[in-house]
């Protein structure tokens, strides 16, 4: 990465050794408010990552960007096996006190950036950072550089883990990459944030328990003896035998479980036959299974599997599925969620926190979750305002940059406020 890069479309800001935070106001509870030469830096390193926008374990630049500058704040940061996304520890690590993770996701999506007028609009053809990655990557960057300063003033008593994971919007996702590489390893709990566009800029958003869903992948091969469509009879009638697993599956696998999991499952592809007289030997489909509840995701492959034997067996027709495990939801932790509730409230106030939906899009942060507790805040990024909603993976998506202090600030207090207890 270039050490300069536009600022906003009148200046520059030098992306040098800058001042990192400053002393609290009278009457401020925690350290660690941005200077203004470091939020000018890391509004440049936010608008440089949104210009080079990389593909999940594709992340070659913006990892060297990343490494590049903790290095420089002093820190040693550890590539992953895969060759792409970093961990990095602010302190040594004490069994006794489990760290605090702090978690970005660094990797774009394969969408034209569809913004014009845009200094800073992707410059890689039909790529850009349309769901706010980069803004999280600069959020935990940037609470990095504050939190090893306060550590280095002996401001802060426990050390703190970073994690810049590629491959969020590859399923699995990259987080079981990470977890296989150690990123768990002493970690107590874990924090992130999504941006969020319809949350204001200034404020988060916060919920209890499931906060996204789960996401799978089903693949359906159906095959058996084809024929005339006079006589289907004789034959197993694949398109019938199709058109029933795509209406009666869904109703069945609903059927099995509580209402109140949302399992839902929804085709998206059906293909058979070539010709309207002959009775094809071969049927696909394939779709998606959603689910709002943790106990219901890990029971949907074996009941999905089930529902589409028994009505593919009920028209002779061979089934063969592939079930693709894609992530589980988000389930937010109380303590973890209340350590954010607080932060957020230490930095603004307790009107900054707003509650928020349980979201159908799927986060491969959950990985996580399954191993220790933590939460996931929404970060909003909606200029205060603004009637214009620019909604997550579509090429306009854009963040108010204020945003990224937010962010930071949050983190930071949230790191003090768990090293206190």
């Amino acid at each position: 990465m270039s050490q300069e890069s536009e600022a906003d479309s009148s200046g520059e800001a030098s992306i040098g050794e800058v001042p990192i935070g400053e002393e609290p106001s009278e009457g401020a509870a925690l350290p660690g408010v941005l200077s203004e030469a470091l939020r000018a830096e890391l509004v440049a390193f936010r608008r440089d990552l949104h210009m080079h926008p990389e593909l999940g374990n594709q992340e070659f630049r913006t990892t060297a960007a990343i490494k590049e500058r903790l290095e420089r704040a002093g820190l040693r940061p550890r590539v992953l096996d895969t060759g792409t996304g970093l961990i990095c520890d602010i302190g040594v690590p004490d069994p006794a006190l489990p760290m605090l993770a702090l978690r970005a996701d660094i990797d774009g999506l394969p969408i034209p950036d569809m913004k014009s007028g845009c200094a800073y609009r992707s410059t890689v053809p039909d790529r850009a950072h349309a769901c706010g990655h980069d803004v999280h990557t600069t959020v935990v960057l940037g609470a990095a550089l504050v939190l090893a300063d306060l550590y280095g003033r002996g401001l802060l008593d426990r050390a703190v883990r970073l994690i810049f994971q590629p491959a969020e919007e590859v399923l699995p996702g990259g987080a079981p990459d990470v977890i296989k590489n150690g990123g768990l390893d002493g970690v107590g709990r874990i924090v992130a944030v999504h941006c969020d566009p319809r949350v204001d800029a200034g404020r988060i958003g916060l919920r209890y328990g499931p906060i996204t869903s789960a996401c799978d992948r089903v693949e359906v091969s159906l095959d058996g003896p084809g024929g005339h469509t006079a006589r289907p009879h004789l034959t197993t009638d694949l398109v019938t035998a199709a058109a029933r697993v795509a209406v009666d599956v869904p109703a069945v696998v609903a059927r099995r479980v509580d209402a109140r999991s949302g399992l839902s499952l929804t085709w998206g592809r059906i293909e058979s036959g070539h010709a309207c007289n002959v009775i094809p030997q071969h049927a696909e489909l394939s779709g998606t299974v959603r689910c709002l509840d943790l106990a219901a995701w890990h029971a949907a492959p074996d009941l999905v599997h089930a529902a589409i034997d028994e009505v593919a067996t009920l028209h002779r027709a061979k089934s063969e599925i592939s079930y693709v495990r894609g992530v589980p939801p988000v389930v937010n932790e109380p303590g973890a969620t209340d350590l954010l509730r607080a932060a957020m409230t230490a930095r603004l106030g307790a009107n900054s926190v707003e509650d928020t939906e349980q979201s159908l899009g799927g986060e491969d942060f959950s990985w996580y979750l399954e191993q220790v507790p933590g939460a996931m805040a929404r970060l909003g990024v909606r200029t205060p305002g603004e009637r214009t909603v620019r909604d997550l993976h579509q090429g306009d998506f854009d963040a108010d940059e204020s945003a990224i202090t937010v962010g930071v600030e949050l983190f930071t207090a949230a790191a003090l406020l768990q090293a206190r207890g």
